[in-house]
């Protein structure tokens, strides 16, 4: 192992500000030469094996061929265009495809730059409805305790207040309707008596569906989502389903929403979009949700717009992963990295301070009772040859659909014998 920093590592990490790190206190991050498959090659030598495919983006693995060809394809031909008064195919072509995966109706399509622009989308497209029908009340939005949404202003308010990470913010953000999601008797009744209550102040209602990612890992059941829909149509609600995270097969089918027959009226996507190589986000709306802001009037158009919006090279990523999905087994993979997950990890349910193992699709969740020590657990799993990166008190496995077996084991394994140790008396 080379234990000499590069040249550009020392020179440039005195300038840079990292995500969710208190640069006062934290170690310096690992430096990072080269992606291949489910395995991360560091400055110094080592190799990793990746099981959390950069924040669950990287589906296919890291350097596919096919998309790294479709990307230099377009990288020569056109790198980006502005989308205002422009249009390009690689846009329109993943417009159309998109449309024809998601369920039926949801067939208007605004691309943006990542995940949190894309719930700040949808939440925009939500209250403008109402706006353009000269109701300025419904203003608010019911999103559920375990949630995460994003990082941006709109999309914070809408997180878990207490369990996520953005408390300090509380009092300047917009006050949202945060409750438990409606999985039992008593839950429902409360949730039903909150729109019974708020109806005429609420826009919509956001959720992610059956997976609760950054909040705590947290699984729930197709019902919850099937009386969500209920309830918005009762009372003249949006209902969104944020799939950033659970999009494109992560959860075991494509979309979570097919799981539970439940179509939503706007849909976000980010992450695999692109098969974790450009960032991309997409907010899919409904025509009904489309046709209210045709308008004579001008301001009742959809006013945003970001820069990078349907960026070429980004679109003719996201084309090309498609058509790895129509091409190679990768819900077929996935069902297979959820019957190995669960071998793999059941025997962490015996060790002491673990709370819960559990497993759907390509999502591997240990959950313990507390984690005293995040930075130190993290170095557990470099040594032991993984990038693993628990939070809170999970640790949790998200690995590329591509993953070998011995990979995959190797992983699990890691996980087991660290949290062994971690946890002895």
């Amino acid at each position: 192992m080379n234990s000499a920093r590069p040249q550009w590592f020392t020179r440039g990490i005195e300038h840079i500000w990292l995500p969710y790190t208190q640069m006062k206190t934290a170690p310096e991050p690992l430096a990072v030469v080269r992606t291949d498959g489910s395995r991360i090659l560091l400055a110094d030598g080592r190799e990793l094996i990746d099981g959390i495919a950069s924040w669950w983006t990287a589906c296919h693995g890291y350097n596919h061929p096919h998309i790294h060809a479709a990307v230099a394809e377009q990288l020569a031909r056109m790198p980006h265009i502005m989308f205002g008064g422009l249009a390009h195919e690689p846009a329109l072509t993943l417009a159309r495809r998109l449309a024809a995966l998601l369920p039926t109706g949801l067939d208007r399509v605004f691309f943006c730059d990542s995940g949190s622009v894309a719930v700040e989308v949808a939440m925009k497209m939500a209250v403008q409805l109402w706006l353009n029908q000269g109701n300025s009340q419904r203003s608010r939005f019911v999103a559920f305790r375990g949630g995460y949404h994003g990082d941006t202003f709109a999309a914070m308010s809408v997180c878990d207040p207490e369990e996520g990470m953005h408390g300090l913010f509380a009092k300047v953000l917009p006050q949202q309707l945060i409750v438990d999601l409606p999985l039992d008797a008593l839950s429902r009744q409360t949730f039903d008596g909150l729109l019974e209550r708020y109806a005429k102040e609420l826009a919509g209602i956001i959720v992610e569906p059956l997976v609760q990612g950054a909040g705590g890992m947290l699984f729930h059941p197709p019902q919850v989502l099937r009386h969500l829909r209920a309830a918005a149509d009762r009372y003249g609600l949006l209902l969104i389903f944020d799939e950033i995270f659970t999009g494109f097969g992560r959860s075991g089918t494509l979309f979570a929403c097919e799981a539970a027959g439940v179509r939503p009226d706007i849909i976000t996507l980010s992450k695999a979009l692109t098969g974790g190589t450009i960032g991309l986000g997409a907010t899919v709306a409904t025509n009904q949700v489309f046709e209210a802001f045709l308008s004579d009037v001008p301001d009742h158009a959809l006013m945003h717009g970001p820069t990078f919006m349907a960026n070429p090279l980004a679109c003719a990523a996201a084309n090309a992963s498609l058509d790895l999905f129509e091409r190679e087994p990768r819900l077929g993979q996935v069902a297979a990295i959820e019957a190995a997950l669960v071998r793999g990890l059941e025997p962490a349910r015996a060790l002491p301070h673990v709370r819960d193992v559990r497993v759907k699709g390509a999502i591997g969740v240990v959950e313990l009772d507390r984690i005293d020590d995040l930075r130190a657990l993290k170095r557990c799993f470099v040594e032991a040859g993984v990038f693993v990166r628990p939070f809170r008190n999970i640790v949790y496995l998200t690995p590329a659909f591509t993953i070998s077996e011995e990979e995959l084991n190797r992983l699990t394994g890691a996980v087991v014998s660290v949290l062994e140790k971690w946890t002895r008396p």
